[in-house]
């Protein structure tokens, strides 16, 4: 696409302050580390020679820090150029030049992901400041519920009344929950004061019915959902058959869309729902853009499409740019952000991504061009219709729609054939996929949990670009996870994903050296290796504690000039730390929340994700796909508000956590006191400080064990099995590291 304006449409800011901080970090905690394994290399082939100390534990430790500085040099990439955009839609070309947009939303179960919320995102996307004749809006239903069906039929006629209400007064928030819930200003500009607050009443009643509709409608939810049921697409259009709306605003396209289940048929989790989507979407209206939504993340901001067209509409940019991704936010963060609910971890790492070509696909809330989806620049006009078949499948109707983007095939009346009809459920069947190439060379991909990170890596394979926009007012808002339970098992899905890109065929550091800049391959290795951190967190959690409690030294004495190495790599890592977060715009506590979501993924997550990944990768694992809870415990909302940890949550989950925190406890009172009497401070100073370091850093955990009696405590049950743990790992490393 091009314009003839002179003005561009976007443009790109270097954070040079950063640039620079973070390349003078790169170079001298770089050469603190070289000194610090020379130490090491020197001190291990003395301990070789003269056998003056168990070396068992001295290796161990040197490979963790091995490891910890292998994944330090993979995330520097992601420091190299960070970069800062800005848009300019006010300067695209008039809204009949502007292309259709197709919006696809998924969701499972209306249980746990409760109607009211799923709805109002699809509201929001069918309100979105767009022409409202080239904006479809697909909705996913992996469960085929009755209920979210029927919801959309109740959601479709409430729209048919709040996207005029939004046109007519240029609203700046159009999802109804946050519009009737929110004490910012809601409008653009009033035509008439008293005539805008009588129609806002109006709507408000309306909205009001409609909840009420949801709420009769989801009464036994958890029943509706099935795994066992035939494709089922309808657009939803005029539900109740009254043709007397014909004075109303022409409506958004909406469709429901419940792919075929078969428990026989692998359904490959969100990357099949979005092959399903894309394959429908192609026959019905055929955009060249689309939008992914999850479906608790509805539109804050009604321009995030005309931004996304800014680049699409740069005749620089536009050739090679495959999507243009947007931040996930979320609006029910507590202050505290107990549980690093907000991501700035990897937000902070995608701002450098994108002065590396582009960031990952991050799930959703991206605008994607459907051409980069197919690949088909690199298909002949004259190809063959087999060879076509073999990649796209039997569909003929998908088939032309790929050569004919952006024409629909479903008039905007929503009205479609029967023989167009038997083609939709054709291309949403479960067998569709089979014996093609969808999920290995076309569209998403399949056999990981974490479709999103192996599509992006492909896709910057292919030479594809991305963008990342983060404009001041967010375009889109969410629910994240409110409880350490549904956080952990969040993390563990994701982690595991990944692990499963770093152990295929596809790992970024074997197959994209070849395929894109030695950065953008370490930069997806780092992401994709991320729960590698088990080796070094195990490592120094355990083994310089355990020689702590029996007196055997590890690190330098305070005396030995290197120990100056060891505290400057120490300090220089966590000063570093908290600059990326004050320098993000976070209070400096974060640092504290986001240091102990880091030691509670690298205990739990990583561990239980890197096990099943290399169980998976030799056949004895099946990947398993838990849905997080989008509904809220009114206890836990309490808790959560109030920055107090909620330790409900599987015994299998919290026992390495406070197994370690507990050897680290007896091995600080032990080893202090040991050197009390043996005045042996001066070599164990380092492994006490480790130990009171996590002490510290977690005493919420010692918080939960001992001193709480609420019902989020940690049960004593928990408490005396890690109790138990400890004292057979102090057992265990007698029998290793000392006979």
């Amino acid at each position: 696409m091009e314009i003839t304006n002179s003005l561009p449409l976007h443009d790109i800011q270097v954070r040079k302050r950063e640039m620079v901080i973070n390349r003078l970090h790169i170079f001298v905690h770089g050469i603190a580390l070289l000194a610090m394994f020379y130490y090491r290399a020197t001190t291990l082939s003395r301990i070789i020679e003269t056998k003056e100390s168990p070396i068992i534990p001295y290796i161990l430790v040197f490979i963790s820090e091995i490891v910890l500085t292998f994944l330090w040099i993979l995330h520097r990439p992601s420091r190299w150029r960070p970069l800062k955009r800005t848009t300019y839609p006010e300067r695209l070309p008039e809204d009949e030049k502007l292309p259709r947009i197709d919006v696809f939303i998924c969701t499972t179960d209306p249980s746990k992901e409760p109607s009211l919320g799923v709805m109002n995102t699809v509201i929001s996307a069918m309100a979105l400041d767009y022409p409202t004749e080239k904006i479809a809006v697909y909705l996913s239903d992996d469960g085929g519920s009755y209920v979210t069906f029927e919801a959309m039929k109740e959601a479709w006629k409430f729209a048919k009344w709040w996207i005029p209400f939004c046109k007519k007064y240029e609203l700046n928030v159009r999802c109804p929950e946050a519009y009737f819930s929110s004490a910012e200003s809601r409008f653009g500009k009033f035509i008439s004061r008293s005539e805008f607050l009588d129609e806002q009443k109006e709507i408000e009643k309306m909205y009001d019915e409609f909840k009420e509709a949801l709420e009769k409608n989801s009464v036994n939810a958890s029943s509706s959902v099935s795994k066992d049921h035939p494709p089922k697409i309808e657009v939803i259009n005029n539900p109740n058959g009254n043709t007397s709306d014909s004075d109303q605003e022409q409506m958004p396209l909406l469709v429901y869309v419940a792919r075929e289940k078969r428990p026989s048929h692998p359904h490959h989790f969100k990357a099949g729902a979005l092959n399903v989507l894309i394959r429908v979407s192609a026959i019905i209206s055929n955009a060249p853009y689309y939008l992914v939504l999850d479906c608790d993340h509805y539109c804050n901001d009604p321009t995030s499409a005309r931004q996304a067209m800014c680049y699409y509409f740069d005749s620089k940019t536009s050739p090679n740019l495959a999507w243009v991704q947007f931040p996930q936010y979320f609006h029910n963060i507590s202050d505290h952000d107990i549980y690093d609910g907000r991501l700035h971890y990897y937000w902070r790492e995608w701002i450098g991504l994108d002065g590396l070509r582009g960031p990952t696909i991050t799930g959703c809330n991206f605008y994607m061009k459907r051409e980069a989806v197919y690949g088909t620049e690199k298909i002949r006009i004259d190809i063959d219709l087999n060879k076509l078949k073999k990649s796209f499948g039997s569909s003929n109707e998908f088939i032309k729609s790929i050569y004919r983007i952006n024409k629909p095939n479903v008039s905007s009346d929503g009205k479609v054939s029967d023989e167009l009809q038997k083609e939709i459920q054709l291309v949403a069947s479960c067998t569709y996929d089979n014996e093609t190439e969808w999920g290995r060379e076309v569209s998403y991909r399949y056999f990981t949990v974490v479709e999103d990170s192996m599509t992006s890596l492909i896709f910057h394979c292919k030479g594809w670009v991305s963008v990342w926009v983060d404009p001041a007012r967010r375009c889109f808002l969410g629910s994240c996870t409110t409880s350490l339970n549904d956080m952990l098992v969040q993390q563990t899905r994701w982690s595991f994903g990944l692990m499963q890109i770093a152990l295929s065929k596809v790992s970024p550091l074997i197959y994209g050296p070849l395929k894109m800049s030695p950065l953008q391959s370490m930069a997806y290795g780092a992401l994709s290796m991320d729960p590698l951190y088990v080796v070094p967190f195990y490592g120094l959690s355990l083994i310089p504690q355990i020689c702590l409690f029996y007196g055997i030294p590890l690190y330098p004495k305070v005396s030995d000039p290197f120990f100056v190495v060891f505290a400057f790599v120490f300090l220089s890592a966590q000063f570093k730390f908290l600059h990326d977060i004050v320098s993000y715009g976070d209070p400096i506590r974060t640092w504290l929340y986001e240091y102990r979501v880091w030691m509670m993924k690298s205990g739990v997550c990583y561990l239980y994700a890197t096990l099943n990944a290399f169980l998976d990768k030799i056949g004895l694992n099946e990947a398993n796909f838990s849905l997080t809870n989008k509904d809220i415990d009114d206890e836990q909302a309490k808790r959560y508000k109030e920055g107090i940890y909620d330790f409900q949550v599987s015994p299998q989950l919290l026992a390495p956590l406070c197994s370690l925190y507990i050897l680290n406890v007896v091995a600080l009172v032990v080893g202090v006191s040991r050197s009390f009497c043996c005045h042996s401070g001066n070599d164990l100073f380092v492994q006490a400080f480790i130990s009171l370091f996590g002490i510290i850093v977690n005493y919420h955990l010692l918080e939960a064990m001992v001193f709480r009696q609420d019902k989020g405590r940690i049960s004593s049950s928990v408490s005396l099995t890690s109790a138990g743990i400890t004292a057979v790992i102090l057992g265990f490393g007698s029998l290793i590291f000392i006979y």
